[in-house]
């Protein structure tokens, strides 16, 4: 699993002109899956998620997690996570999770995020959406449960 975190002051996701979802403070999420993932490597990312001390204490220090301000998180599929760029200028996508089964752990990776205790929206997986957040920082960190996490 492949996760992009951007601290935001806000951030909504609109599908056919419609606002699908809406967050003030917390973390804009695009949240990529493949076939490798399972529920055990999708939990562990969403509790680590949790955790990050990256929004400012009172000293402006990044020391507190998303739970400790209070924050949302508004996910977003994105299986371009999985774009190999390395031959031609077309990237493939053959390491992204087969629809149905990213799909699935998508889905299950943001009940993970409500079940810890964080308010979270999310977009339609699949859908075209228009995605807009004003970055707070702007901090950004990227998570690969293949960095993060040891398989066995």
């Amino acid at each position: 699993m492949k996760t992009v975190l951007q601290r935001c002051a806000y951030a909504s996701v609109t599908i056919d002109g419609v606002v699908r979802g809406r967050i003030a403070q917390g973390f804009l999420i695009l949240a990529g899956i493949s076939d490798e993932d399972d529920e055990t490597v999708v939990r562990k990312m969403a509790e680590k998620i949790s955790k990050l001390r990256v929004f400012e204490d009172e000293n402006g220090k990044m020391n507190l997690s998303i739970l400790q301000v209070g924050g949302s998180v508004l996910s977003i599929s994105q299986f371009t996570l999985y774009a190999d760029c390395r031959k031609g200028n077309r990237p493939g996508f053959d390491k992204a999770g087969s629809p149905a089964h990213a799909e699935k752990l998508y889905l299950y990776f943001n009940e993970v995020l409500r079940g810890l205790g964080i308010h979270t929206e999310e977009g339609i997986f699949g859908a075209e959406m228009k995605v807009e957040l004003l970055n707070d920082g702007p901090v950004t960190i990227i998570l690969d449960s293949d960095e993060i996490i040891k398989k066995k």
